[in-house]
């Protein structure tokens, strides 16, 4: 419980703090993609102090390139 407020605590400090800059220098896209990857960040923060099982992104990436890995290691031998 109290790490979920320290993460939503820490989380509005970084709005708090960005969000004045960015409303005097940025465009509102950019102000979009901030809070949304503000967003993304803070729920698997919550996520991951609740223990949740959150797949790694390496995983993904292996599952792609291991039959290009396997093939070019094949021809080598």
């Amino acid at each position: 419980m109290w790490t979920i407020m320290m993460i939503l605590l820490i989380s509005l400090l970084i709005a708090l703090f960005e969000v004045p800059y960015l409303r005097k220098n940025a465009m509102k896209r950019e102000m979009l993609v901030f809070f949304i990857l503000l967003v993304v960040a803070t729920g698997l923060g919550i996520a991951e102090s609740l223990e949740a099982n959150i797949p790694n992104p390496l995983d993904w990436i292996t599952f792609v390139y291991k039959p290009f890995s396997d093939f070019i290691l094949g021809t080598v031998e």
